[in-house]
């Protein structure tokens, strides 16, 4: 089962940590009017943005502006942990 935990949230800034199992992914999404960026703790995963994949680890930092697609596949062999912030809340 994925694992997610919101560590901070008010009306302008979402944080919080998720985690994958192998195979796990969330599922590639919009959020129209909220940047987001993804900070890879542990593991690595696929990582799409506008269409772009790309596979990264720990200390990698991706950043999915407001209004383009994006998601994350853990195709690897162990958990995938990043660290997810979204400005401003979505409502």
């Amino acid at each position: 089962k994925a694992y997610k935990h919101t560590f901070f949230q008010s009306e302008r800034l979402l944080t919080g940590l998720n985690c994958l199992q192998p195979g796990q992914a969330q599922h590639i999404h919009i959020h129209a009017e909220q940047d987001k960026f993804y900070l890879v703790l542990e593991g690595e995963g696929r990582f799409s943005v506008d269409g772009e994949e790309k596979t990264c680890g720990p200390g990698q930092l991706i950043l999915a502006p407001a209004g383009i697609d994006h998601g994350v596949t853990n195709d690897g062999d162990a958990v995938l942990t990043f660290m997810t912030v979204i400005a401003p809340f979505p409502n």
